[in-house]
């Protein structure tokens, strides 16, 4: 992919070329949809594991299904390896909160892969034991490949080739974000990248 160096710092274009090869990923449509939303979701590759260190008031907010009561929440509060036990307890293949699944399968990755058995898949996908070794997702290669796996199995690819306006780049944040979080944002990097990439 041409131009990639305005847009990537050198030491990332490697991984990034490997994962746009390895997922299709091979128009200037495609990778600028891809890259606008991987470096919003990863705050431009500085965040590759989630951040579970919330407040009281902040885990009745976000998880209030787990943490019904303020007492409750104040006995997990600023707790992440706590608090991951708990919300990510009993589902995709985790086991109970004893368990220790939920810290050891939380969110990596440029677009967060979370839960044992979407570690199992993704790692019997590139061919590597993410089971044994989860923080793999958070290497600058698995990071990238991990969200190029998840952009590949919700066929985004199909959704970028519609186009460049506004409608296509929500349609792909519904999918990624699950709603419109920084949508604002996600419009102006695809911009900005499509911009750059588009040209000859």
């Amino acid at each position: 992919m041409k131009h990639l160096e305005k847009i990537l710092s050198q030491d990332l274009i490697p991984f990034m070329e490997k994962t746009f090869s390895k997922f299709e990923i091979n128009t200037p449509l495609r990778a600028s949809h891809f890259l606008s939303q991987v470096m919003h979701e990863s705050s431009n590759f500085k965040f590759v594991e989630e951040n579970l260190n919330y407040s009281a008031q902040g885990l009745i907010k976000t998880f209030k299904k787990y943490f019904p009561t303020p007492e409750l929440a104040d006995q997990y509060a600023r707790q992440p390896q706590k608090i991951a036990n708990r919300v990510y307890a009993n589902r995709y293949g985790n086991g109970d909160e004893k368990s220790g699944d939920g810290w050891k399968y939380r969110g990596r990755g440029d677009i967060q892969t979370t839960f044992h058995d979407n570690y199992l898949v993704l790692g019997q996908y590139l061919g590597i034991d993410l089971i044994s070794n989860p923080d793999l997702v958070k290497t600058p290669e698995y990071a990238r490949l991990s969200a190029g796996y998840y952009w590949y199995k919700k066929k985004l690819n199909l959704v970028a080739d519609k186009g460049s306006s506004e409608e296509v780049v929500k349609a792909i944040t519904k999918i990624v974000n699950g709603g419109y979080n920084g949508l604002d944002d996600r419009l102006l990097r695809f911009n900005k990248i499509y911009n750059i990439l588009k040209e000859v």
